[in-house]
């Protein structure tokens, strides 16, 4: 046998005894615990759904999922700590609308979305609150655009971080309504609502997920909420589309579950089909509706054809607007 047709062999062999790895892994998965990486700090609405799907799939795969929060620059942080993981399954992002919409249209993020990350399922879309404190003068929306637009630069904003979904959907907001308002970001929305209580800045535009225990407290008071479309979850809180005047405002968050490029197919299906399984129970519904959430689950497909909407309806906006990281 000559040294090449030795070397091919070997080489082959090396191969074929890959491959058989790789199949026995996907085949006994999961074989150890498992992380959902949460790129925000506990208590923002990514955190809070991130929770219940990571107890979801304990449950129904059998083996622990353990949240790990990785936050930071907007979410940024965790969001590539997952897109450089091995793609074996084991290491989950619990992704959502600022690092994956909003951070690579107004910077340049270390990780590449439709590169990077392979969608498993959205959760589905979930209006945000525009709120003010209880003693905040307007008593509402149009109200509020008014005495904003009566003292440009007075007022300020809160938001979860610089690019993120509250600071953007504010942005959008304020140059729809022509307000002129100074943004303060915070490190999370956490951090974000506890400086809005303590009378650092003057309104915020947030999740039920993150404000709503705060709004039933009396805590915060809101003014119209950022989709068009109505919510059962916040009834007779009028759309600021109507509420402020501002019919081409229509904009919701999501919250979602991706994996990195290079998982294996059937590690996608099965979670794919634990998540949606777990969905359709009644437990799971009831607890996302207490932290503001309607489920309607949209699958692989249906998810890159969001973000793909997403990109071509924000993006000539964020230019149009110059809005970039600082």
């Amino acid at each position: 046998m000559t040294l090449q047709r030795r070397s091919m062999l070997l080489t082959a062999a090396a191969a074929g005894a890959a491959m058989a790895q790789r199949a026995a892994a996907q085949a006994s998965w999961p074989n150890r615990p498992m992380r959902m990486i949460i790129p925000w700090p506990p208590g923002q609405s990514t955190d809070l759904q991130g929770r219940i799907v990571a107890q979801l799939l304990t449950e129904r795969l059998g083996q622990n999922v353990v949240p790990e929060n990785r936050s930071g620059a907007g979410g940024q942080i965790g969001t590539d700590y997952v897109a450089k993981s091995a793609p074996d399954g084991n290491t989950l992002l619990a992704a959502s609308i600022g690092p994956i919409t909003f951070s690579p249209l107004v910077q340049r993020t270390p990780y590449v979305v439709a590169r990077d990350f392979i969608p498993i399922a959205c959760y589905g879309i979930s209006p945000y609150m525009l709120l003010v404190r209880p003693d905040f003068p307007a008593k509402d929306a149009r109200a509020f655009v008014a005495a904003l637009r009566a003292a440009p630069g007075k007022y300020s904003y809160a938001s979860s971080g610089i690019g993120g979904a509250q600071h953007l959907l504010t942005a959008v907001f304020n140059a729809q309504a022509g307000i002129d308002a100074l943004h303060v970001p915070f490190q999370g929305s956490g951090p974000a609502m506890a400086a809005f209580l303590g009378g650092q800045v003057d309104y915020a535009i947030e999740t039920f997920a993150a404000a709503g225990p705060l709004v039933r407290q009396g805590a915060l008071r809101p003014l119209g909420i950022t989709t068009a479309k109505p919510s059962a979850l916040l009834a007779g809180v009028p759309p600021l589309a109507v509420a402020a005047d501002l019919p081409q405002y229509d904009i919701g968050g999501w919250n979602g579950l991706m994996v990195p490029t290079g998982t294996p197919q059937p590690i996608l299906d099965r979670l794919l089909a634990e998540v949606l399984a777990g969905f359709a129970t009644t437990e799971i519904k009831e607890r996302f509706l207490g932290i503001g959430v309607e489920l309607a689950p949209i699958g692989p497909e249906g998810f890159r054809k969001l973000l793909a909407a997403e990109a071509a309806l924000f993006g000539p906006v964020i230019r149009q607007l110059g809005i970039r990281a600082e």
